[in-house]
C-alpha cells in the first residue's frame, strides 16, 4: 500500500514517515506534500492508496483537501492526523473517515492504516455530518464552491438562506457564498435550525433579534451579524414566525 503524508511541520512528516517506512507492506511516496496544494498534485499524480492528512495547515486545510478528494471517481482512503482541539468530536465519530490524534503511537498508525479502505464520494463527503444513531443527520458544515475552490461553511456560522432563481445565497459571518442546492432540500434537511420567513428565504432561529413592523405594514425581520440590516417576512410566515420567537 503506497503512503502519502501530508503536514506542514517538518518534524511531523519525517516522524510519521520513519513510522510507516518500518511497517510490511506499507511504502511511503516521495517527496512528501507540505500543504493541501501540493497534496491534491502529488495525489493527481502517484495515486496513493492511503493518505495521511493533517488537518490544520496553511492554505488548503485538511478539510478543504477531503472536500476537493470527494468529487474524485476515485480517491484515496483518508486518515486525519489532528490534535483534539482541531477537529469537532461529532465529526471524528462519523466514522466516513479515519484518524489519529497527535502525538501519533505507532499502535494507533498500524491500526488506522489496517482499516484504511478507500472510500467513495459519499463516504468523504460524510465527514460534513455528525454522528448519530441512525449512521446519519445534518451536516455540521456547508460545502460551497468558490474561486478560492471548495469552502467548508460551519452551519453555526450561517445567517440565512435565500433563492434567487436557481441558486441559494448562503449569508455567514464572514461574507456570502453560493450554493447549487435546493432551497427546500436545505429546509428538509436543518428545519430543526432554519425558519422559513419567505418563500424564498430561511434564517437560522438562534440568529433571529426582532421583528418589526414597517409604517407601510411590512414585517422585517432583524438578524444578529446583519449590521442593522433585515430581512421582509411575508404575511403568510409571519404568524409561524410569532409563535417561534415565543418559544425561544
Amino acid at each position: 500500500m503506497n503512503v502519502l503524508i501530508v503536514d506542514d511541520e517538518p518534524l511531523a512528516r519525517e516522524r510519521l514517515s520513519r513510522m510507516v517506512g518500518e511497517l510490511e507492506g506499507y511504502s511511503v511516496l516521495e517527496p512528501s506534500a507540505t500543504n493541501g496544494e501540493e497534496a491534491l498534485a502529488l495525489i493527481d499524480s502517484h495515486k496513493p492508496d492511503i493518505v495521511l492528512l493533517d488537518i490544520r495547515m496553511p492554505g488548503l486545510d485538511g478539510l478543504q483537501v477531503a472536500a476537493k478528494l470527494c468529487e474524485r471517481e476515485s480517491p484515496p482512503a483518508v486518515v486525519f492526523c489532528t490534535t483534539r482541539d482541531d477537529f469537532p468530536p461529532e465529526v471524528l465519530q462519523a466514522g466516513a473517515v479515519g484518524y489519529l490524534i497527535k502525538p501519533v503511537t505507532a499502535e494507533a498508525l498500524v491500526e488506522a492504516l489496517r482499516k484504511a479502505e478507500r472510500p467513495n464520494r459519499v463516504q468523504l463527503a460524510a465527514l460534513t455530518r455528525p454522528a448519530a444513531e441512525s449512521g446519519s443527520g445534518p451536516r455540521s458544515h456547508i460545502s460551497a464552491r468558490t474561486r478560492k475552490g471548495i469552502e467548508l461553511i460551519p452551519l453555526n456560522q450561517v445567517v440565512y438562506f435565500i433563492a434567487d432563481h436557481k441558486y441559494v445565497t448562503l449569508r455567514h459571518e464572514s461574507g456570502e457564498v453560493l450554493l447549487d442546492e435546493p432551497l427546500k432540500a436545505l429546509e428538509d434537511e436543518f428545519g430543526e435550525r432554519f425558519v422559513r420567513i419567505h418563500r424564498n428565504a430561511l434564517v437560522a432561529r438562534e440568529r433571529i433579534e426582532r421583528l418589526q413592523r414597517t409604517p407601510l405594514g411590512h414585517f422585517q425581520l432583524f438578524l444578529k451579524g446583519l449590521n442593522g440590516d433585515a430581512l421582509i417576512v411575508s404575511r403568510r410566515h409571519v404568524a409561524g414566525v410569532r409563535k417561534m420567537m415565543q418559544q425561544l
